[in-house]
């Protein structure tokens, strides 16, 4: 039974270690991202939008990836920000 009281554009099963999905669940409905997790313990996500596609995306990233993993994204973003800061002058 769909636990959404919406009709939903686009739903995903997330692939999130079991130990992790509650934590993923809680950020997402801090968020406002419609989930729920079915009776098999999938986390099934609603996705209607490309903003709501990168906020997963980053929920699933900062409990799946190292600090290190982490650290080196950033570094990487900051870096493609400055480059692109370059080619406007």
């Amino acid at each position: 039974m769909n636990q959404f009281n919406v009709a939903i554009p686009s739903a995903y099963a997330v692939s999130i270690a079991r130990s992790d999905r509650w934590q993923a669940y809680q950020h997402l409905q801090n968020l406002g991202i419609a989930c729920h997790c079915a009776a098999d313990g999938t986390l099934w996500v609603a996705v209607p939008d490309v903003v709501t596609a990168v906020l997963l995306r980053s929920v699933v990233q900062q409990l799946t990836c190292s600090r290190q993993e982490l650290a080196d994204w950033l570094h990487r973003c900051w870096q493609a920000k400055m480059n692109q800061g370059d080619q406007c002058k």
